[in-house]
């Protein structure tokens, strides 16, 4: 049954303590509340409670093979959840947390299967964003929340992203504004003889290689329960088919344009995402250009992808092509979201 949505606006650095308290009262009545993370608006509630996770799979039409990742006020309460702390474990959130980095450790009885899609592993973080830790220490509970959109759509970086998947389907949005970083956080597994990435996000590969030596990456679709989010096959997507193109500059901008060309000439609107180093070669395309930033700097392409991508859809194109930002940085969680929203559709040229 749809519910009414409220939109409670607050300040990004000092939250309101009247809009927290009563987002935090719905938390623990087992409500569901749309908040700004460093990362993603995510989809928040009472972790410990699983009739409330069950009300954010059936708001986003989310699969229950899909874990959620489960976000903490401070490094202190993840025994809540966890049941061993490893010494890795301990040294990363000293150096990480607060931040966009998730740990997958073996889980205590308390947090429902639903939240680990079944699995004897937990995902859990502690953000970085003033908004999201006040309400967890005021609902006084570990809050899981998946991006607060619907399953499979490019994530939200503002409410107003939100409030168009999921207008009452929630009732309480805290406004903060557009979020930092913009994609999800990076989930690192430490339950394997070698600490693996399975989802690459906020938090740089190399930082991590930095604190603990060799990490690997395995960032393959998944079929069945995921160990982590966003290891789906398909995924982030916009309504338009997208395409992944990868290759040397010259080659991709001869491609793009070309692309762009024969689209028009066959009356389909295309639209293309693409490096502003690009639009010297693509300026007189007939397409739309979404300049994402400088490739030479991935943290800002990252914080405008899914913008992007909705802007698209907005505008009613009917297929996009997207160009590779390589993997130096955050430029690999920017790969990984534009493969998963291509489902596989990628071209080398």
């Amino acid at each position: 049954m749809p519910v009414e949505t409220q939109i409670l606006r607050v300040d990004p650095q000092n939250p309101e303590p009247e809009a927290i308290a009563q987002a935090a009262e719905l938390v623990r009545r087992g409500g569901l509340v749309a908040f700004p993370t460093e990362t993603v608006y995510g989809l928040g509630a009472n972790a410990l409670d699983e009739k409330a996770v069950a009300g954010i799979f059936a708001a986003k039409r989310r699969p229950a093979d899909d874990p959620i990742i489960v976000h903490l006020a401070s490094a202190e309460e993840l025994n809540r959840v966890v049941a061993s702390v490893p010494p890795a474990a301990k040294e990363l959130a000293r150096r990480f947390w607060p931040g966009p980095l998730t740990l997958v450790l073996p889980k205590k009885p308390v947090v429902p299967d639903l939240v680990t899609a079944g699995l004897p592993t937990v995902a859990a973080r502690v953000p970085d964003h003033p908004v999201a830790l006040a309400l967890i220490r005021e609902a006084g509970v570990p809050i899981a929340a998946p991006s607060a959109n619907l399953f499979g759509r490019p994530s939200p970086t503002t409410a107003e992203h939100v409030l168009e998947d999921l207008a009452g389907r929630v009732e309480i949005i805290l406004d903060a504004g557009p979020t930092p970083i913009g994609v999800e956080s990076t989930v690192l597994d430490l339950t394997r003889p070698v600490p693996t990435i399975l989802r690459p996000g906020g938090l740089p590969r190399e930082a991590l290689e930095e604190a603990l030596g060799e990490v690997r990456v395995e960032d393959k679709p998944v079929r069945g329960p995921a160990p982590s989010p966003g290891m789906l096959d398909r995924h982030y997507a916009p309504r338009a088919p997208l395409t992944l193109v990868m290759g040397d500059d010259h080659a991709l901008r001869g491609f793009l344009a070309r692309v762009a060309r024969e689209a028009a000439a066959q009356g389909r609107r295309v639209g293309l995402i693409v490096a502003e180093e690009d639009i010297p070669a693509l300026k007189d395309a007939p397409a739309v250009l979404q300049a994402l930033g400088s490739l030479e700097d991935p943290a800002g392409v990252a914080r405008r992808l899914f913008s992007a991508l909705r802007v698209l859809d907005a505008l009613g194109v009917q297929e996009i092509y997207a160009r590779d930002f390589g993997e130096s940085g955050l430029a690999l969680a920017v790969r990984n979201r534009l493969m998963r929203a291509a489902g596989g559709r990628v071209l080398r040229v």
